[in-house]
């Protein structure tokens, strides 16, 4: 079996890891014991580019559960735990590729080692699979049958790919299902954004300005959980929706040019790039941080940022110092990469349950339905997302409400009124 870890020696420390994260999936449990039994990618191969943690590591020993062909690269450089991905050799047999902190080169020379064994799903966290395949190895379509795509920016990629008629095959966006997307996102990155910034810097969070860019479920999430921890919180958006709900959720709204001068810490969460740019940088506190919790690391001109200093210095683990010339100081966390994996172990592994139970049973869905699908991005099945509402209630020991008869008819009905 081919594979690149770090350290092989590290395995038994990731599987008691793995097995740790287990206690908190259950949700995934019962899917696994169910394909275990069923079989459902009997013979199929898949390539999974997704983030080599714990978390993931229970959804591809479940994938290889259901008889599918696994094997696993990273889709971030500095996400990976080495552990867990030397575990996922030694004891789960899946063929892994991922070494916390690769370079650029050897994070696409593993991108094409998973894509070696030629697989007919492809499992993504930001779509570098997919666009590996449609730019470099469209050789590999003529097998494909499909794939799943994790993140928001993912999704973004994948819809640009559909519009300008790229897209190769059906894609099932994994990101839209309500099972991720209100939970993953909000309670999942507000959480590990906060334990990432507060792990790199120990800085205390009460008293301090803490500006959030963007107002997705993410940016909701972490606006929620800086401010539990004290702090005053800027939003900045480009939406007038979100920026009013922003306002009514009690942050205050601002725009960057504005928030730039206010702010302690500052945290990126868009998909876009340029967010925090050179403008930005020339006004800010000496002192103040700056860290990204968005897919890709473009969120912070980190280059605008070099070019206004007279030195660059690593003072704490995942933490650099940019001393600029005019003698302020701006500390960059984890290289401007998601900081809840940079420099923590990003979601709890009760949330993932609920994202990585999407992605099993879309990965199903897409082998039983590809035939039916065209070349689009589609979203998670409305029945695949309340089944998985209703085992994590289950697992939780949550009962709800049923319908009556009498009242599934009232609102059937359209004659009753006032």
């Amino acid at each position: 079996m081919k594979f690149d870890v770090k350290d092989i020696k590290l395995a038994n420390r990731g599987k008691e890891r793995i097995e740790w994260a287990e206690r908190e999936m259950p949700v995934l449990r019962l899917i696994k014991a169910r394909f275990q039994k069923e079989k459902p990618f009997k013979g199929v191969k898949m390539a999974c580019c997704l983030h080599i943690t714990t978390e993931t590591a229970n959804l591809a020993i479940t994938l290889k559960a259901g008889g599918a062909d696994v094997s696993a690269c990273a889709s971030n450089p500095l996400s990976t735990q080495d552990d867990v991905a030397s575990a996922l050799v030694k004891h789960y047999g899946i063929p892994t590729f991922a070494i916390k902190g690769e370079d650029n080169k050897t994070y696409y020379k593993h991108i094409d080692a998973v894509l070696a064994n030629k697989p007919q799903i492809t499992m993504d966290d930001g779509a570098d699979l997919v666009s590996t395949i449609l730019s470099k190895k469209r050789d590999l379509l003529p097998t494909i049958i499909g794939g799943t795509e994790e993140t928001t920016t993912g999704v973004i990629r994948l819809r640009a790919m559909e519009k300008d008629g790229v897209l190769a095959y059906p894609i099932v966006a994994v990101n839209d299902a309500l099972t991720k997307h209100l939970f993953d996102n909000r309670y999942g990155t507000g959480q590990s954004t906060i334990d990432g910034i507060i792990r790199a810097t120990n800085i205390l969070l009460a008293g301090k300005i803490v500006v959030v860019a963007g107002y997705g479920w993410c940016g909701r999430g972490v606006a929620m959980r800086a401010k539990g921890m004290g702090a005053q919180v800027i939003v900045t958006e480009i939406d007038p929706m979100k920026a009013l709900e922003a306002s009514m959720d009690g942050f205050e709204v601002k725009t960057m040019n504005q928030a730039a001068k206010e702010g302690d810490i500052f945290v990126t969460l868009t998909g876009d790039i340029n967010v925090l740019d050179e403008q930005h940088f020339k006004v800010m506190k000496s002192g103040a941080v700056v860290s990204n919790s968005g897919h890709f690391n473009c969120e912070i001109n980190i280059e605008a940022m070099k070019k206004l200093s007279k030195s660059v210095r690593r003072v704490r683990d995942f933490v650099e110092e940019f001393a600029l010339k005019d003698g302020r100081k701006i500390y960059l966390l984890g290289e401007g990469r998601l900081i809840n994996l940079a420099a923590a172990e990003g979601h709890p592994a009760s949330v993932m349950d609920m994202s990585f139970a999407n992605q099993a049973l879309s990965a199903e869905y897409m082998v039983n339905n590809h035939d039916k699908l065209r070349k689009r991005v589609y979203s998670v099945p409305e029945d695949i997302d309340k089944e998985i509402a209703r085992l994590k209630l289950k697992a939780m020991g949550i009962t709800i409400d049923k319908l009556t008869k009498e009242q599934e008819e009232y609102l059937a009905s359209w004659q009753e009124g006032t």
